[in-house]
């Protein structure tokens, strides 16, 4: 079996040596005609300046885009000169011993088209869609209007749909292939997580700290609209708000508190989370630790409640041997979830290794283990080949 593997792996590593010349750079790379290392390291895991160009409604501050816009005569018109377009392409060799098991080829995993980019001055869109997810058409995740720098101040302000755990840390910028899980949970029949929602959000930065997020949304995910046109199936609104701070150069502490309801039939769940992050950061050496705390009082919508106390968090852990210009990098993710629900219950450690045949193209080896699931404890290896162009 490790034969098979490491043979399939090198066949991999010579496939994209073979079809990495043929490939562009992505949307916003393409549009100031720089390295994707300005703002990844590796891809997509952002750079604090990557996190400045996303805040800044992705344009570089005081550069200006030469014939970004279609000249037209009409002074009010913003008519971009052409569509900025990228394409993400995750496939996967991957074997499970609590499925079949046997090696299967998950490729292709994931494919989706991304555009983005400031349609008039201080306002941006970004968006994805999913041509295939798991095998299914997944639809829109991202999708959002950013009016940036409110007011002449540092206020921007998110409309329409996106992650609520964006501000503590990013889902879809991860290096591995096993989530965040405590972001992904659940409780009963209850829908709301720390994952997609609509709504609004704003976020405002204090000359020297702290930054301020808050935000507003439905609380119950994506799910399609009713038969009245109506997303939100209920009257109320749940809320985030989130501080976080720099102490000094390589340290950044958070803490975040979530309050909703969610109405099903008669029954009402009220529901609470409350959390903490830390990040500390060196060039060759990134870790990042996030507890949460989670209360519902009538998950399962019953005339007799029971509550349900659910509480977890994850360490991850990156290494870039030259820091920027690391070729390869190691990731370790600990996962742990606690929950009164035991089939919600989870424990997982893994190792995640990377090597970037280009800046846009890495090929990757993971393997997990799980102490702790709804199935049997069982370990996963996977082999990935990850492009964006």
């Amino acid at each position: 079996m490790v034969r098979k593997i490491r043979n399939i792996l090198l066949l991999l590593i010579v496939l994209c040596f073979i079809a990495s010349e043929a490939l562009a750079i992505p949307a916003f790379a393409r549009k100031y005609t720089m390295s994707c290392k300005v703002c990844h390291a590796p891809f997509p895991r952002l750079k604090p300046y990557g996190d400045e160009f996303a805040g800044n409604g992705f344009v570089i501050k005081d550069k200006e885009t030469p014939r970004y816009y279609a000249d037209t005569g009409d002074g009010l018109l913003s008519l971009l000169r052409e569509i900025p377009i990228a394409i993400r392409f995750d496939g996967f060799l991957r074997f499970n011993n609590a499925g079949s098991k046997k090696l299967d080829f998950s490729s292709p995993f994931v494919i989706k088209l991304l555009s983005g980019g400031e349609i008039a001055r201080n306002i941006s869109y970004y968006f994805y869609f999913f041509f295939t997810e798991r095998g299914e058409v997944a639809g829109l995740e991202d999708a959002f209007i950013m009016l940036n720098n409110l007011f002449k101040t540092d206020l921007d302000v998110y409309i329409g749909q996106f992650q609520v755990s964006d501000p503590l840390f990013k889902r879809e910028v991860r290096l591995t292939y096993e989530d965040y899980q405590i972001y992904r949970v659940r409780v009963g029949n209850a829908r709301a997580n720390l994952t997609y929602d609509r709504g609004i959000m704003l976020t405002y930065g204090f000359p020297g700290g702290p930054d301020l997020t808050f935000e507003v949304v439905n609380g119950l995910g994506l799910l399609p609209a009713d038969g009245v046109g109506s997303f939100d199936t209920d009257k109320y609104k749940n809320f985030m708000l989130r501080l976080s701070q720099d102490l000094g150069k390589s340290l950044r502490t958070g803490a975040f508190g979530y309050l909703g309801k969610e109405k099903q039939g008669p029954a009402v769940d009220s529901m609470w989370m409350l959390g903490g992050d830390l990040t500390f950061s060196l060039p060759v050496l990134e870790l990042n630790l996030q507890y949460v705390e989670r209360r519902d009082d009538n998950p399962f919508f019953v005339p007799n409640p029971t509550r349900i106390a659910t509480r977890g968090g994850f360490a991850e852990l990156i290494y870039l041997p030259k820091g920027d210009d690391s070729r390869w990098y190691l990731t370790g993710l600990f996962n742990w979830v606690d929950s009164d629900q035991p089939d919600i219950r989870y424990t997982s450690a893994g190792l995640h290794y990377g090597y970037l045949i280009r800046r846009n193209m890495r090929a990757t080896v993971e393997g997990t283990y799980v102490f702790r699931s709804d199935r049997p404890k069982h370990f996963r290896l996977g082999l990935g080949l990850i492009t964006a162009y």
